[in-house]
């Protein structure tokens, strides 16, 4: 199958990262994928490290003429290529790409949206993805129910892929888990709290500091510690140590910087949190800490309502209640036995094999 992957993302953010390995494994199954991203980005640099074939072309710019130049480019790689599916998953170039499907260039088309926003449901919205996409992709519950009661879409036209994760890099490492755990100063019996992701203030750690010096008070258990997992994006290093220090707890605090073996890292962790005041509407965080078998306690933002049981989730930027599930977790092995019993069961169908796999049955689908 010839298929153009549309990921015109200038970060490598959850969005570009879903496109991209969706991208992978297709071209590994023997497809014939060309991704087609912004030039200079992110998205473009990781790529070519996952040994994609690229091409690049300005399809966010509003200006006359670079738009021009942008629509000539994609009408002489459709002429080239002859793509039979075109799955954009940024809307700034949708448009386009469905006034070419519409005038008979011959691709069907399809829309994946993995970013927080809800569409408008205004009249031209809801003709562009019912009328004009021959499906559409959402990648939680609350999109999907958006367009099915807001857009008014039909609901064989609207596919719900949580994506996948790689079984085969990230499981549970017990021998990286004692290398890192050692790195960083972590005892044995030291009681581990981890966050994984971008240094940014959408993903919580603040209010996760502020959760965990309250539970320290509440439990006084001088084994308890913090990991956080990542490194300076939106929000910089000098911030969150002053919101350790602050909160008393720069002294059992580690900060991981850029982790060369992000399995062994998660692997470090007792108890992972997601603390994301917002967003989250592919968690690709959450899938790697959950497939490694670590406990998730997460806020209720994007999908996690749709990967977590209720027990395990806290409503964002609720201080008071994120220490409270700290201190269940903590306290409690058999609620932490019990989440990874949840996880593995979530998990047994969110390998890239089943991520792969719902994406063809969709592909399939349209073309036949």
């Amino acid at each position: 199958m010839k298929i153009f992957q549309v990921i015109n993302v200038r970060w490598f953010n959850a969005t570009s990262w879903y496109a991209l390995y969706l991208s992978k494994l297709l071209q590994d199954a023997g497809h014939e994928v060309l991704v087609i991203t912004v030039p200079g980005s992110e998205t473009e640099e990781k790529a070519y490290e996952m040994g994609l074939n690229v091409e690049t072309i300005e399809l966010n710019s509003a200006h006359p003429h670079k738009l021009l130049k942008a629509c000539s480019e994609v009408f002489f790689l459709i002429k080239k290529h002859k793509p039979q599916v075109v799955n954009c998953h940024r809307g700034e170039a949708f448009f386009w790409w469905g006034i070419l499907r519409k005038i008979g260039m011959g691709y069907k088309l399809v829309r994946t949206r993995g970013d927080q926003r809800l569409p408008k449901s205004d009249f031209f919205n809801r003709y562009l993805h019912s009328k004009v996409a021959d499906a559409v992709v959402v990648t939680n519950k609350r999109m999907a129910d958006h367009f099915l009661k807001k857009m008014k879409l039909a609901e064989n036209r609207l596919w719900l892929i949580h994506g996948g994760v790689d079984k085969e890099i990230f499981s549970f490492n017990p021998e990286g888990r004692n290398k890192v755990r050692k790195k960083f100063g972590f005892a044995d019996d030291d009681i581990v709290i981890g966050m994984l992701g971008r240094f940014d203030r959408v993903k919580g750690q603040k209010e996760l500091i502020e959760a965990l010096a309250k539970t320290r008070t509440n439990v006084r258990d001088k084994s308890i510690k913090l990991f956080l997992i990542g490194f300076p994006t939106a929000t910089s290093e000098h911030e969150i140590e002053s919101w350790l220090t602050e909160n008393g707890l720069q002294e059992i605090t580690a900060i991981s910087g850029k982790c060369e073996d992000v399995t062994a890292c998660i692997s470090a962790m007792d108890i992972g949190v997601i603390g994301s005041l917002w967003s989250e509407t592919i968690a690709r965080a959450a899938l790697e800490i959950m497939v490694c078998e670590r406990p998730l306690i997460s806020t209720s933002v994007g999908v996690m309502p749709d990967l977590l049981p209720p027990q395990a989730l806290v409503p964002p930027q609720d201080v008071n209640q994120l220490s409270l599930k700290l201190t269940e977790a903590i306290k409690h092995q058999d609620f932490r036995e019990k989440l990874i019993e949840e996880h593995k069961r979530t998990m047994s169908q969110l390998s890239g094999e089943d991520f792969l796999k719902r994406t063809m049955t969709l592909y399939q689908s349209i073309l036949n």
